[in-house]
């Protein structure tokens, strides 16, 4: 185990010294970092260079401690994010009291709060401690949520799913955010599967609960309002753990030393994605917003999100019309939850295998489309084994977004810019399952087939999106690449001079493109 040097030894950034330094080397202020005083959070605790080392064996003692606590919280808040979020789809079949369009908006109404709070909560986050930031909203959302059972008319299912969006909006933004803090980017894909996979498990586990609750003949209160009392306890029960445990950044972890603290920081210095920042810089949401691969994620985003919107409050009213009993339906629908489930880990685990972000995108979305072809072809034919299978085929399209996810976080640099573009993908996830809960319209129940083929469409779109971004990647790669061998000979630069420049580079909040150092993730 390697140990802290003395603190002075650990502030080596002092400006003498530096300007020493770069003098010495050749160094050319056009490809250096810019003034510390712009540079993030973690320049606090190390200093622009590597200073201390930490052996493997350390590093892989510490990345297990980290993964004893970070991944089971961000799970924990995703379950119960996704839980309460489908408990409409629950409901729907428990005696709830709103049906037809009224429903479709009533579902609308969660998206739209989530689409409104979308960039105002990214922007409060970046100002404020995020765990505890997101440990807050988890808190108030679970009495919105205990709400719903006292609530009557639509007016008020509709108001009250508006406020649980917003609360519910800044959940992945952050997530994202605290992976990308402590996990280098061969880690980040399956640790952010770890915690999305509880949008499937969810699946699981709300459709058993249900199924119990279904059999309750009580008349003092309805089901679906036992359904509502129940998650919203869980959600303030998350939310109070997570104010306590869970870690706004590696500067502000209680749980490790200031050691730990120093070597989590330096297990990420290489990938360059920097830590965190408080000022909101003009220049990154510019540089975000014409980058032409943000959109092209939004869009990626969009056509995952309007099959997403679709299924999460249809699928059980899907499955109810092959002819099954809301009892059966309930049971039913829990094994494509486990589909899912093992789709998103297995995805997870071969985007950080093979360093590929995009392919596992592909890989999940074909399975969805056949099932798509299946139940359109087989509608009316009577064959409730074969349109179950379809169903079950469909819910791997979900593990997409596990990947985009994942993409964000390896993907971008800058903590402005990581802000504007988590921010932007979940304002087009919002957008999308708002279309999404108007593409099964009730004129065309029970079969739903003209939903079931844009969900076909949009999803075949994907395949070719990703594919063009993965090639976009790797030209850039490519083109980086070549101009740091051009800086290299320019300045005469040894191996041991660019690992340096390298190390200089890695906490100042330089986005993707300003870091010649950073390499993206295909």
């Amino acid at each position: 185990m390697s140990s802290v040097q003395d603190k002075k030894s650990l502030e080596t950034s002092d400006e003498k010294r530096l300007s020493q330094d770069e003098e010495k080397n050749g160094f050319d202020p056009t490809v250096s970092a810019v003034d510390s005083a712009d540079g993030d959070e973690a320049l606090k605790l190390v200093g622009r260079e590597r200073t201390t080392k930490f052996s493997e064996e350390y590093n892989r003692k510490l990345r297990r401690k980290l993964d004893f606590l970070i991944p089971p919280l961000c799970a924990a808040v995703y379950f119960t994010q996704f839980l309460d979020k489908t408990s409409l789809n629950y409901a729907s079949i428990m005696g709830f009291p709103i049906t037809g369009q009224r429903y479709n908006l009533v579902s609308l109404a969660f998206y739209l709060g989530f689409l409104v709070w979308e960039f105002p909560t990214v922007y409060i986050s970046q100002k404020l401690r995020v765990a505890k930031y997101l440990g807050a909203n988890i808190i108030v959302w679970g009495i919105i949520l205990m709400c719903h059972a006292a609530a009557t008319t639509f007016g008020q299912f509709f108001a009250l799913r508006f406020l649980l969006g917003m609360c519910e909006s800044c959940v992945a933004p952050i997530l994202i955010l605290i992976i990308s803090m402590f996990y280098k980017k061969d880690e980040q894909g399956t640790r952010v599967s770890w915690f999305y996979v509880m949008n499937r498990l969810t699946q699981v586990f709300g459709g058993f609960v249900a199924y119990g609750i279904s059999f309750y003949d009580g008349h003092s209160i309805a089901p679906y309002k036992i359904i509502y009392i129940l998650l919203g306890g869980l959600a303030i029960l998350v939310g109070v753990c997570v104010i306590l445990w869970l870690p706004d950044s590696p500067i502000h972890a209680r749980m490790l030393t200031t050691e730990e603290r120093i070597a989590v920081l330096e297990r990420v210095r290489d990938d360059q994605g920097g830590m965190e920042n408080k000022h909101w810089k003009k220049d990154q949401v510019i540089e975000a917003l014409t980058d032409y691969r943000t959109w092209l994620i939004a869009l990626t985003t969009l056509t995952t999100s309007i099959p997403n919107g679709a299924l999460s409050n249809f699928s059980n009213i899907i499955i109810k019309s092959f002819g099954y009993t809301s009892k059966q339906t309930l049971i039913l629908s829990t094994p494509g939850g486990a589909v899912a489930s093992l789709t998103t880990l297995l995805c997870g685990w071969y985007s950080d295998k093979k360093n590929e972000r995009m392919i596992p995108i592909v890989m999940c979305l074909i399975p969805t489309i056949v099932g798509s072809a299946m139940l359109i072809g087989l509608n009316n034919s009577g064959n409730k084994g074969a349109l179950l299978f379809a169903v079950y085929l469909i819910g791997t399209f979900g593990s997409a977004l596990s990947s985009v996810y994942a993409y964000n976080a390896s993907n971008t640099s800058g903590h402005t810019k990581k802000n504007t573009i988590n921010a932007l993908t979940l304002a087009t996830f919002s957008v999308g399952n708002i279309i999404g809960t108007e593409i099964f319209q009730p004129k065309d129940a029970p079969a739903y087939i003209p939903g079931k083929i844009a969900i076909m469409v949009l999803l075949t779109v994907q395949l070719f999106i990703s594919m063009f971004l993965r090639w976009i990647n790797l030209r850039l790669n490519v083109k980086k690449r070549a101009k740091l061998e051009e800086e290299k000979a320019k300045h005469g630069w040894s191996d041991a001079d660019v690992q340096k420049e390298r190390e200089r580079h890695a906490f100042m909040d330089l986005t993707d493109k300003q870091n010649p150092f950073f390499i993206y993730t295909a």
